[in-house]
């Protein structure tokens, strides 16, 4: 098994650097530079997705700060040759290597964003002990994203070392937290014709030097932005006049979480923020209510969906509000295909890596990827999402995770032989 200072090096220098979605403008331009330069076909901006199809798109102003700060100087810079079609949230970035010769058209999907999340700065956390802890507060890669970018990026540089036959894409999708980018990618055809789609990912788990070559399972999930419509009123003086939207929203949270599960289903629901009003002695008059359900199966979670919207609604006339839900993320369900898995799990046993069954808890997580999967196996290829190990830090989505960088070097051994195997079976 090898090491690999590039993946290191990339994934390090994406850890200093987070984006959250749609705003990873200098992930994403800097990313297809590299590959660019390479000599890999770079498609972005509109061309690599499309932008009516994105949900929960930042406001316009975060949109512009974001995009100021990577046509700026210094260490936040992005690739000047790539900005103008990102600008306005288009960060999505689609990269091929064709060889001319007959074989397969195989995608392999990294994912580019960040979470707001403010990063441990305790002197143990190895990012901080090492130099590369997030210099954005309140924003960290804490699901090892940045390590699938630095492995897609070492990978693209060996295959252009050694190109394989057939035809490889690297799929660089933005906003997959929340379930965001992957649909307006499939909406933009990026991966119409591919034969093949491998998506991977750190951690969820798994120890190091392990490998899951199909986590089936993964949840719908639906994602919605509550805001409750009340009447503002001074508190002490005229509480009846008002409409307290803060209730409701306390209200709908409460009952959302009262929500029992479906018999012979893994179920999900979370309220994840709740804010509402300004001052104690002023009625609130808006609240805003961020949450998800996840399911097993897409039906049951379009059944828990209609439900929580039915206890939104009744939570704001109780208190006289009005409520506006919003979509602002879904993701579906996806079964790898064997023949996938199978090339995965000969590649990793090549590698040295402990081929293991995934329990039944791994994959009661979330991702989009799976809207990518659906889209191949619909038009006839094959796809597997594959966990590869890692031991961490700390749990993902938590201010102490980290990846174990060990695990980048035989990842790409892996994927390299995963795709050379693939454009050929």
């Amino acid at each position: 098994m090898s090491t690999s200072s590039t993946a290191v090096a990339w994934r390090r220098d994406l850890h200093a650097h987070p984006e959250v979605g749609f705003t990873e403008f200098r992930t994403a331009s800097r990313v297809a530079g590299r590959l660019a330069d390479l000599g890999w076909q770079v498609r972005t901006g509109d061309e690599a997705l499309d932008p009516g199809a994105r949900l929960g798109v930042p406001d316009d102003d975060v949109l512009a700060a974001a995009f100021a700060a990577a046509t700026g100087d210094g260490s936040w810079a992005g690739d000047d040759r790539f900005l103008a079609p990102m600008r306005g949230g288009r960060t999505a970035v689609v990269a091929t290597l064709d060889s001319g010769r007959p074989g397969r058209r195989v995608a392999l999907r990294a994912d580019t964003d960040a979470l707001p999340i403010v990063e441990s700065a305790e002197s143990g956390h190895p990012p901080v002990a090492a130099g590369f802890r997030s210099t954005r507060e309140g924003v960290m890669h804490a699901c090892g994203h940045d390590g699938h970018v630095g492995m897609a990026v070492e990978l693209a540089e060996r295959l252009t070392a050694d190109p394989p036959d057939g035809r490889v894409t690297i799929v660089l999708e933005p906003a997959e937290e929340g379930g965001r980018g992957a649909a307006a990618m499939v909406a933009a055809g990026v991966v119409d014709d591919v034969d093949v789609l491998l998506a991977a990912h750190l951690g969820i788990g798994l120890r190091s030097g392990s490998v899951a070559a199909a986590v089936d399972g993964l949840l719908a999930n639906a994602k919605l932005r509550v805001t409750f419509h009340g009447r503002a009123a001074h508190a002490a003086m005229a509480p009846h006049e008002g409409r307290s939207a803060l209730l409701a929203a306390a209200a709908a949270t409460l009952a959302v979480h009262t929500m029992p599960p479906v018999p012979g289903h893994e179920t999900r629901v979370a309220v994840g923020a709740l804010h509402g009003g300004t001052v104690s002695n002023i009625v609130p008059d808006r609240a805003t209510v961020l949450l998800e359900t996840r399911a097993d199966a897409g039906a049951v979670n379009e059944q828990i969906e209609a439900r929580v919207r039915t206890m939104l609604e009744g939570a704001a006339a109780t208190y006289g509000c009005r409520v506006e839900i919003e979509q602002i993320g879904t993701v579906p369900t996806a079964t790898g295909d064997p023949a996938a898995s199978e090339v995965v799990a000969e590649a990793a046993r090549s590698t040295g890596l402990d081929v293991v069954v995934p329990t039944a808890d791994l994959g009661v997580a979330s991702d989009d990827a799976t809207a990518l999967m659906c889209r191949v196996q619909s038009r006839g290829g094959v796809a597997t999402y594959l966990a590869i190990g890692s031991d961490l830090a700390g749990a993902h989505h938590t201010p102490g995770f980290d990846i174990d960088e060990a695990v980048l070097g035989p990842g790409v051994d892996l994927l390299e032989r995963a795709v050379r195997a693939a454009v050929t079976s």
